[in-house]
């Protein structure tokens, strides 16, 4: 199981919305070689995190399934955010798209990056939310909580169902 977050609060290069990023980011991430595609999330309106003045994100989840190296497949993720238009500045910084690996399969591993599973999945709804809808029984490899047990233990942090949400890529 390899699970990868997926998010946006700009826009696009070509000036879509942010859910229009999203969505066809899918389509890339899902054309990607020995990857298969399992399940995708509904997607979440959701506040910064740390709090601060940015536009809203659009969030969302992609379970794949397959082979693949941890470090050649994060090349590829930051590869795709390019295409998109993603240009790292600060961090914490709004993005046209950003994906994150959650988790792959029960691996962990301190370096190289990527850090597995994502060091700070377990503080943030904008992830646990999505994932609950495509693994609801997923467990933390490291802290041993469930995916219900981690989103319960949040404190609230300003996530939404996306109310004009377009038809989802890969129903």
């Amino acid at each position: 199981m390899i699970l990868i977050a997926i998010g946006a609060n700009l826009p696009g290069r070509n000036g879509g919305t942010p859910v229009q990023t999203c969505i066809a980011a899918v389509g890339a991430i899902r054309a990607i070689p020995g990857l298969a595609f399992i399940a995708l999330s509904p997607w979440y309106r959701t506040k910064a995190i740390p709090v601060s003045s940015q536009p809203d994100y659009c969030n969302g989840m992609i379970r794949m399934h397959g082979a693949i190296d941890p470090a050649a497949l994060l090349r590829q993720l930051h590869e795709i955010e390019v295409q998109f238009g993603r240009v790292r500045q600060a961090p914490n910084a709004a993005r046209t798209l950003d994906l994150d690996i959650i988790a792959m399969d029960r691996l962990v591993r301190a370096a190289p990056d990527p850090v597995l599973p994502h060091p700070r999945a377990h503080e943030r709804a904008f992830v646990l939310r999505p994932l609950l809808d495509v693994a609801s029984s997923w467990r933390h490899p490291v802290l041993g909580h469930s995916v219900t047990t981690l989103l319960r233990e949040l404190p609230p942090q300003g996530i939404e169902p996306w109310h004009d949400e377009p038809e989802r890529a890969g129903k």
